[in-house]
């Protein structure tokens, strides 16, 4: 019986054998790496993906679409984890001390969160591969200055080397979205180089700033920082929040931090 995609998951299937093949090889599975696929649906890419690896773990919410994975795929060489992947605990598989490597084809209605969800975990993490909305990519990977920059772009690229590997057009999904894909590599950064003091802190900032785009940040970290601080801190207050580097923002709540 055919499975028709669920809006309310945000289910769009890959279809295209082409695509499938140039995302596995993108992936680079070794038979032995610890992976995670988050919304396997049909299992376009779990298949490929079993072909190199010894086991897979699968988190997926559709329970009709979990039945058919069980129908396939013995649990010796398929691990099936009901659940929301918001609320999934994707730290707790790396047991043994390998380090996880996560990939999916994330629904777009849930991406922005399910990114900072996995940000959580990102030192069990070796590496994410992932494919979302073309716009969603970009965000991600905008440099300081451009219209794509903001706070998800902040603070993933804090805590990750981040790469737009290439696009998917909607032709190779079956329903066809109205929208471009892209497939983005994310790469956890080592822990030297994450200098806040307080990542909370530094998230209640970031997130402060870019509250309102348009306001300088004179006026939208006014409940932070006065004149003498942006002095202090050697930043023109007359900016706009989307011209400071992630390392400016860092300074911020390394400084707040300190008072």
């Amino acid at each position: 019986m055919e499975h028709r995609a669920r809006k309310r998951f945000g289910q769009n299937f890959l279809s295209d054998p082409n695509i499938i093949r140039k995302i596995v090889d993108a992936i680079r599975p070794l038979p032995d790496d610890l992976m995670v696929e988050i919304g396997p649906g049909l299992g376009a890419l779990t298949e490929p993906l079993l072909e190199r690896l010894e086991h897979l773990h699968v988190v997926e919410i559709d329970r009709d679409l979990i039945a058919r994975l069980h129908q396939r795929w013995m649990p010796e060489r398929l691990s099936v984890h009901q659940g929301d992947a918001l609320k999934f605990d994707f730290g707790a598989l790396a047991t043994d001390g390998r380090a996880l490597r996560i990939v999916g084809n994330l629904p777009y209605n849930i991406s922005t969160p399910i990114l900072f969800h996995l940000a959580q975990c990102a030192d069990k993490v070796r590496d994410m591969t992932f494919m979302l909305q073309k716009e969603v990519v970009m965000r991600m990977v905008a440099e300081a200055g451009s219209e794509a920059y903001g706070r998800l772009s902040v603070m993933l690229q804090y805590r990750f080397h981040m790469e737009r590997l290439f696009d998917v057009p909607p032709g190779a999904f079956r329903p066809v979205p109205k929208v471009m894909s892209s497939i983005v590599r994310m790469i956890p950064l080592p822990a030297e180089q994450l200098t806040a003091r307080d990542q909370a802190l530094l998230g209640e900032v970031v997130a402060a700033a870019f509250g309102q785009r348009r306001k300088t940040m004179r006026n939208t970290l006014r409940n932070y920082l006065g004149e003498a601080d942006f002095a202090a801190l050697g930043i023109d207050p007359g900016l706009r929040a989307e011209r400071l580097a992630v390392a400016d923002y860092v300074a911020i709540a390394n400084y707040l931090a300190d008072r």
